[in-house]
């Protein structure tokens, strides 16, 4: 077998791994996915009249569930992303890392197994939520193409933020480090066009939300999903989500490297 193939096999053995662990602990699903759909409640439940009828008056459209809902799909991924940066840090922290650079695996096989678990994970809590939104009555538009494309772009943002806060969890060694690094992935959304069009914001908070990488996210799953213009943002969503897999997959790397305690065997004696 090739070098290649060795590192696929040892990355779904190290998927297994993950998953496995994953379904013993179904109260991190519940805990981590109910939070996005809390707020879905609380914004389309509660104060949906009162935003959709602002809505209207700058969108033209009063049916604020339609508005919010795709947007539920990146915070979806940034809770995830807390249990992703997690899983890791408790790897790191507990010693099983040291122990899994003594055996001949594939290296890379040790975080791509907590990248695939993190994406796959993502897509169903995603797919649970929006269940929750065609419950209270969104109705999205797309034809084929266009939920293929929102799909295409899900995994993207997922893969991005995945390899960041993977980062994240690398370069604090400790549990607590990695969850207070994630914490502005939380907050992030409330500075952008996730609730309400960034154009209603005041001067320097609107700034702030045409500037940062959620926006254009967002932008581009709401106009697939809604049939809404998306003009330049899908071409600036993909850059940024480009850039941010290229920052975290190296600097990710580069932290596992520098933090190795213990000989890695050689793939090659396998």
């Amino acid at each position: 077998m090739s070098s290649a193939s060795y590192a696929l096999t040892d990355s779904m053995t190290m998927l297994r791994r993950n998953l496995r662990h994953l379904s013993r602990y179904p109260i991190m699903i519940i805990a981590y996915v109910g939070q996005p759909v809390f707020i879905l409640l609380v914004m389309v439940g509660i104060f949906g009249n009162t935003l959709g009828d602002g809505l209207a008056a700058s969108a033209g459209s009063d049916r604020y569930v339609d508005f919010v809902a795709p947007a539920m799909i990146l915070i979806t991924v940034n809770y995830g992303c807390t249990t992703t940066a997690m899983n890791v840090s408790n790897d790191m922290t507990a010693g099983i890392m040291d122990r899994f650079r003594t055996m001949a695996i594939a290296r890379s096989s040790i975080l791509i197994g907590h990248v695939l678990e993190a994406v796959m994970r993502t897509m169903m809590s995603i797919a649970l939520v929006l269940g929750v939104a065609l419950a209270l009555k969104f109705r999205p538009n797309a034809n084929f193409a266009e939920w293929v494309a929102t799909v295409g772009m899900i995994g993207l943002i997922t893969l991005a933020f995945t390899w960041l806060v993977i980062a994240f969890a690398l370069a604090t060694k400790s549990l607590e480090g990695a969850n207070s690094l994630t914490l502005p992935l939380q907050f992030l959304p409330f500075l952008s066009s996730a609730f309400v069009p960034a154009s209603s914001m005041p001067a320097g908070v609107s700034w702030v939300a045409d500037n940062q990488p959620l926006t254009p996210m967002v932008n581009t799953l709401r106009g697939l999903l809604m049939g809404t213009e998306i003009g330049n943002d899908g071409i600036i969503a993909v850059a940024w989500c480009v850039g941010i897999v290229l920052v975290g997959y190296f600097w990710s790397k580069r932290s596992f490297s520098r933090n190795s305690t213990a000989p890695v065997a050689a793939i090659a004696t396998k």
